[in-house]
This record gives C-alpha cells, sequence and structure tokens, in this order.
C-alpha cells in the first residue's frame, strides 16, 4: 500500500479535521476499537456499511453475521470494495483490510467465517457508517 494513490486523498491534517480522533487513530494509525464497543456491532437493519473516510459501500447488511468477537463481522465485501496487505503487527502474521478508495483501514480478514466464502472480514464499526434501506 505505501505509494498507492488513492481516488480520495487528503492530508494528514485534513484526516484529523474530517474524522473524529478514535475514527483517525484507526483508519489513519491503523489502531482498534475496544470489543463490544461500537453500536454498528448491533445493527439488524437491511442497509449498507460504508467507509467513515470516504462513503464507499463495502458491506451490505445480508453478509454481517454474529462472529462473538465483539466487532462487526461480514463474510464478503462488495466487490472491489476492500484490498488487503500483510499486517506483521503485534508478533502476528494477519491480513488487513483496508477501503480500496480511501486506503483508510478498516480490520482484518480471517478464514474462519461460515460458508460459502470461510471469510470473517473483522472490522472496526468505528471506521463505518450505517446506512438504512
Amino acid at each position: 500500500m505505501p505509494g498507492k494513490l488513492f481516488e480520495v486523498t487528503h492530508t494528514d491534517e485534513e484526516w484529523q479535521r474530517l474524522l473524529t480522533p478514535e475514527q483517525y487513530r484507526i483508519m489513519r494509525a491503523h489502531g482498534t476499537e475496544a470489543p463490544g464497543s461500537c453500536g454498528l456491532n448491533h445493527e439488524k437493519r437491511a442497509g449498507t456499511f460504508v467507509c467513515a473516510g470516504c462513503g464507499q459501500r463495502l458491506f451490505v447488511s445480508a453478509k454481517k453475521f454474529e462472529s462473538g468477537t465483539g466487532w462487526p463481522s461480514f463474510n464478503d465485501p462488495l466487490d472491489g470494495a476492500v484490498e488487503s496487505t500483510v499486517d506483521r503487527s503485534h508478533g502476528m502474521l494477519r491480513t488487513e483490510v483496508h477501503c480500496s478508495r480511501c486506503g483508510s483501514h478498516l480490520g482484518h480478514v480471517f478464514p474462519d467465517g461460515p460458508p460459502p466464502t470461510q471469510l470473517r472480514y473483522c472490522i472496526n464499526g468505528a471506521a463505518m457508517n450505517f446506512l438504512p434501506e
């Protein structure tokens, strides 16, 4: 991801003005929220989850499932909505997920999800907004 040009770009100062301090820490500094701390974890209505940084559509509610982890979990993003990179932080090897439009950190994807994809996109709720149908 270093050096990649995204469709939506801002200076660091602009990101700090556009995002809340928690969103900035998660989305631009690759942080995470405390498990169970986000209301989107319990969102059950039909609708779409979008990037809090640029508004790109990321996941539809029909692909959301209860993983028991404390973060909103999905088994499939919308086509082209997310990209991934290798994350070797914290002494682990994980796959980081970021918005393909603005590059903001969203969370991680793990191979322990339900069929049909067997994937669990574990996404920080603070990195998204919800648009009900």
